[in-house]
């Protein structure tokens, strides 16, 4: 959820930034321009005060005082544009100039400087410039009339260098646009803390429903911090495990209680049978399966208890020797594998993980046992220790009939067993009891195909402490 509302944030901050900043930069670069055209404004005004008393004419007599005049314009005009850069002139309306500097800067034939002129001889001062951005090698054009008894008689007209304009609105520019990746920084700083408290609750209620999942029905949630709505979440959720908890808490009860008591009626139950088998002939059909199932009845109460106190008990996790275990649980079941027939095989090389030796003995057993009674005589089951990085396994293979992929899905399901196999002696608890008791270790146990034919057992266990 983080990868997705983390970058919403950040595009929705980002669009806000740009929606101030840009209006910003822009804002600045009139505001850049327009003191440049004030100031051109200004000085055109100066220089068409003092043009107003230079004759009208073209020429005028050396020494007159038109002539003078004339000169002390001139010299204005030079100085402004060796000072400032910015060429500069005054313009009868015939084109002819009347001063100008550079002394060879004259009226074009067209283009902005023609325009603003023309503009000026309607006796009003042209137009603001275009804007100029900072990329953009241009000039800025400035006129006004000179005005003589309410008749304009020439203009002055100023064509002005941008470079150092363009240079501050690009300076303006950057510290703007530094401010906006400051911002930015901030505003992720803040969304990853805000998307941190939002979500934090929320990350700690999956690893909690995943703990529950994985058989640690006493974890909660912590309701310390995050939204109120997701702390009344936690909260809800902690009652409901609660209640959950309770529920099969009062059902393994029962099945343990059940389990008990139904033992000393049926131990009861199959000695008056045997007695009474005593009373018939030797080798009553009838009586033979009657105490066959009796069996059978006592074998699935038993597993059904162990199975309650499976689910019940805390495993006793220390650092166990898996191959020095395994290669003991072959050993004992090394017999029973010869009696019919079956070849049992160990690689166990030591390699040690945390575990809980009683429930991983008990698996091992059922895997085994199970290899053993469904792999016919002359066949063989093989049993293999290993590492991988943080797990342990132990892998049981055999060359029995094996399952198919729909009964794959179901094997280790309590009172499963397959159809093929309802005439092999067992309850359908074993597995489920393993899986349970591995589990509330961290370990695990699953199946697959094992080719050409037969069933692959992989039992895991974790070599770092849970």
């Amino acid at each position: 959820m983080r990868t997705r509302l983390l970058p919403l944030l950040i595009v929705l901050m980002a669009a806000v930034l740009l929606a101030l900043g840009i209006p910003l930069a822009v804002s600045l670069a009139g505001a850049q321009q327009q003191k440049v055209v004030v100031d051109r404004i200004d000085d055109t005004a100066r220089f068409a005060a003092l043009a107003q008393f230079v004759t009208d004419s073209p020429g005028a007599s050396p020494g007159t005082v038109e002539d003078e005049r004339r000169a002390i314009l001139e010299s204005e005009l030079r100085s402004y544009h060796e000072v400032y850069g910015i060429r500069a002139g005054v313009f009868y309306r015939t084109d002819a100039p009347m001063a100008q500097a550079p002394r060879t800067w004259f009226l074009p034939e067209e283009g902005e400087v023609r325009d603003a002129f023309e503009e000026s001889l309607l006796s009003r001062r042209s137009h603001d410039p275009e804007q100029v951005w900072p990329w953009q090698r241009r000039t800025l054009v400035v006129a006004s009339p000179v005005i003589r008894d309410g008749d304009v008689v020439a203009v002055v007209v100023t064509d002005s260098p941008t470079d150092q304009m363009r240079s501050r609105t690009l300076r303006g520019w950057l510290v703007i646009g530094a401010g906006e990746i400051a911002a930015m920084l901030l505003a992720v700083g803040a969304a990853l803390r805000l998307t941190g408290w939002v979500l934090r609750p929320v990350r700690i209620l999956d690893a909690t429903t995943h703990d529950i999942a994985t058989g640690r029905l006493k974890s909660r949630v912590a309701v310390a911090s995050g939204p109120p709505e997701l702390r009344r979440l936690a909260r809800s959720f902690n009652e409901m495990a609660d209640n959950v908890e309770n529920v099969l808490e009062q059902q393994r009860a029962f099945v343990a209680d059940a389990s008990h008591q139904l033992r000393n009626p049926l131990a009861a139950l199959l000695l008056r049978i045997e007695l009474l088998a005593l009373e018939l002939p030797e080798g009553n059909e009838e009586i033979a399966s009657v105490q066959a199932e009796g069996k059978r009845l006592a074998q699935v109460l038993d597993d059904l208890l162990d199975l309650a106190l499976a689910e019940h008990t805390e495993p006793d996790l220390r650092v166990t020797d898996i191959g020095a275990l395994t290669a003991e649980r072959v050993a004992a079941w090394s017999p029973t594998a010869r009696a019919k027939g079956v070849r049992l095989l160990g690689d166990c090389p030591p390699t040690t993980a945390w575990a809980d030796p009683v429930a991983l003995s008990s698996a091992l057993d059922a895997v085994i046992d199970n290899a053993v009674k469904f792999t016919p005589g002359g066949g063989t089951v093989e049993v293999t220790v290993a590492s991988d990085g943080g797990t342990s396994t132990v892998v049981v293979t055999d060359h029995g009939p094996g399952l198919t992929d729909e009964e794959l899905a179901r094997v280790g399901d309590r009172f499963w067993r397959s159809g093929r196999h309802q005439n092999v002696k067992g309850s359908g608890l074993g597995l489920s009891i393993s899986r349970t008791l591995l589990a509330a270790g961290g370990g695990s146990i699953a199946f697959d195909h094992h080719e050409p034919h037969g069933l692959k057992v992989t039992v895991a266990v974790p070599r770092s402490a849970p």
